[in-house]
């Protein structure tokens, strides 16, 4: 077993954290400081990095609840983070060592959000194989809905009956640098209208946001007349294209405002990325399926890729010793 060693992040560990990330194989810009940190009022940090002597191995975006540890509930996936030379026994002792510190440090229990396998640059299963040599326990699984662009997909009748709708129509879908006419006129009123809720960023943080990440934070809204009647919010990363939110006036199905915004964006846009994500259509911890939504992205060529959530006790460290033949 590797004599690895571990740390919680300090603010001094900034730009080599950020510097980490920047070449690890399953990350994104989700686990920039600057991206992590926009809501750290709301979440008490419990980062960690694994270290080889000084040498940075991996680390763990993480939050503290209680003795509970989470890898981060502020992101959308987390788990440990390491580059392409670690190999499938060092990640296994990775894991080992960093159940080991939090059992040390009373935190009984993490939970790891699995990073999507389309978000990697290379393989990176390495991780789930150490969860469940270490017993760890499926605690939810959500399906998301991805095309990917470099093989041939289809996109059904309907939808182009939709994309017909909005050339009919006269739609124009433009990018823009600012927020606010998509988060006043279309997001809030509908998430209120539709599931008395709010978006998950509010107005200014996704503002910040796009500040500090210009080029992976993008925004593409629909008009018809110079009104807009819809729109998408796009996080933009290496390898896949990620609808954060989508939403449209009541009279998306009459106009065909999203069929015409997600057809155009997928041929014309980001027709050269390697896959689309539309994020999932699940509720209920996993255990619902919107049919509805789901069938919508389907008609499109979306096809499902899961994500995985485990929970593991700490003193499972032990585990992880003595499993090489």
């Amino acid at each position: 077993m590797k004599n690895y060693t571990v740390r919680k992040y300090q603010p001094e560990d900034y730009s080599k954290w950020n510097a980490f990330i920047g070449n690890a194989k399953n990350a994104t810009f989700l686990f920039h400081r600057d991206f992590m940190e926009y809501h750290k009022d709301r979440f008490e940090d419990y980062s960690l990095i694994v270290l080889d002597g000084e040498n940075w191995v991996a680390v763990l975006p993480a939050n503290v609840v209680g003795n509970e540890i989470f890898s981060h509930q502020g992101l959308t996936y987390g788990g440990l983070i390491y580059t392409n030379k670690l190999k499938q026994f060092s990640v296994i002792s990775a894991l080992k060592t960093t159940l080991s510190f939090l059992e040390k440090n009373q935190i009984s229990k993490l939970t790891i959000k699995c990073v999507p396998s389309i978000y990697a640059d290379f393989p990176a299963d390495e991780l789930l194989y150490s969860l469940f040599l270490s017993e760890a326990k499926l605690v939810r699984r959500d399906s998301l809905s991805v095309i990917d662009l470099q093989k041939g997909f289809h996109i059904s009748k309907g939808r182009m009956e939709g994309v017909v709708k909005g050339i009919k129509s006269d739609l124009k879908v433009i990018e823009k640098t600012d927020f606010e006419d998509f988060w006043n006129e279309i997001l809030i009123p509908s998430l209120e209208r539709k599931h008395n809720a709010k978006p998950v960023h509010s107005l200014e943080e996704i503002k910040f946001l796009h500040s500090k990440f210009p080029k992976n934070i993008r925004q593409f809204n629909v008009y018809k007349e110079d009104k807009i009647v819809a729109g998408t919010t796009i996080f933009e990363s290496k390898n896949v294209v990620h609808s954060q939110y989508i939403s449209a006036n009541e009279d998306k199905n009459g106009i065909g405002s999203l069929d015409f915004l997600h057809h155009y964006l997928i041929t014309e846009i980001f027709k050269e990325k390697t896959f689309f994500d539309f994020g999932i259509s699940n509720e209920n911890q996993g255990k619902k399926l919107n049919n509805g939504l789901s069938f919508w992205k389907e008609s499109f060529g979306a096809r499902t890729i899961i994500q995985d959530f485990y929970e593991v006790e700490t003193k499972n460290f032990i585990k992880l010793e003595n499993i090489l033949i």
